[in-house]
């Protein structure tokens, strides 16, 4: 039997070392990736894979969302790649799925890729994403996103609102944050900063930059398909994470 597998994450040096630990496993085939949420529900309604990695923490529409979306559709089996400490994925153990706490090594891929292998051929793939969305379905609490950023600066901490943040710009393992005509370094990682910020309010645009959406001003079509973002302060950026994702997202701003 070949599995037919989707890979689903934000982060393409993560697709990547799936795919890695994949290749030496006759009977997988990777029918599609994808780099976000959108991309992963259409994929897998478009392919419907036996199997999907799929990452929780993804900006716009986490891998929750994604399984939501899912119901009353074709259900693959879940193996979820995350963060989470192993303390909040016990209720994923209660409900016979597994889950890869990055970052994993190929002993602990090749236990998780026997399992639902023993899970698919007893064909109980459907009864176990069922179990979880039961689980989903129940409520939880709205996660919670920065207001402030504490900033220090010398021997002071400054407090940044978030909603005064224009855009943020990575440079290595740090984090630029733009308010008006005042710029604050921060030691944090671009990815890292991502994931503390409201989706609604701000969006990654490219690999090395954050905007705010409320300081979105106009879309303008480059060459060979591609778009740049202008600010309302006039900075221009490329846009690379997909035109249609930033339109939907701004909906809902």
């Amino acid at each position: 039997m070949t599995l037919r597998i989707i890979i689903v994450d934000d982060e393409p040096l993560a697709r990547e070392r799936i795919r890695t630990m994949l290749e030496p496993e006759k009977d997988c085939r990777i029918v599609a990736e994808c780099g976000n949420g959108p991309e992963a529900v259409e994929a897998i309604r478009k392919y419907s894979p036996d199997l999907v990695f799929l990452d929780v923490q993804m900006p716009g529409m986490d891998g929750f969302e994604v399984l939501r979306s899912l119901k009353g559709g074709t259900l693959p089996l879940v193996i979820f790649v995350t963060a989470y400490d192993q303390h909040a994925l016990k209720a994923f153990e209660v409900h016979a799925l597994d889950y890869l706490l990055k970052p994993f090594k190929q002993t602990r891929f090749k236990e998780t890729l026997a399992r639902a292998r023993e899970t698919l051929a007893l064909r109980q793939t459907d009864a176990a994403t069922r179990n979880l969305l039961q689980m989903l379905g129940r409520a939880q609490p709205a996660p919670e996103y920065l207001t402030r950023i504490p900033v220090p600066t010398g021997d002071r901490i400054v407090l940044i609102k978030t909603s005064e943040i224009e855009y943020i710009e990575a440079a290595g393992n740090y984090a630029i944050l733009h308010v008006g005509k005042e710029s604050h370094i921060l030691r944090e990682t671009l990815t890292s900063l991502e994931g503390k910020l409201d989706p609604k309010k701000f969006l990654r645009i490219n690999r090395s930059t954050i905007v705010s959406l409320d300081q979105i001003r106009e879309f303008r079509p480059l060459f060979k398909g591609e778009h740049a973002v202008l600010l309302r302060n006039g900075k221009q950026f490329t846009l690379t994470r997909g035109l249609r994702e930033a339109q939907e997202r701004l909906k809902f701003a």
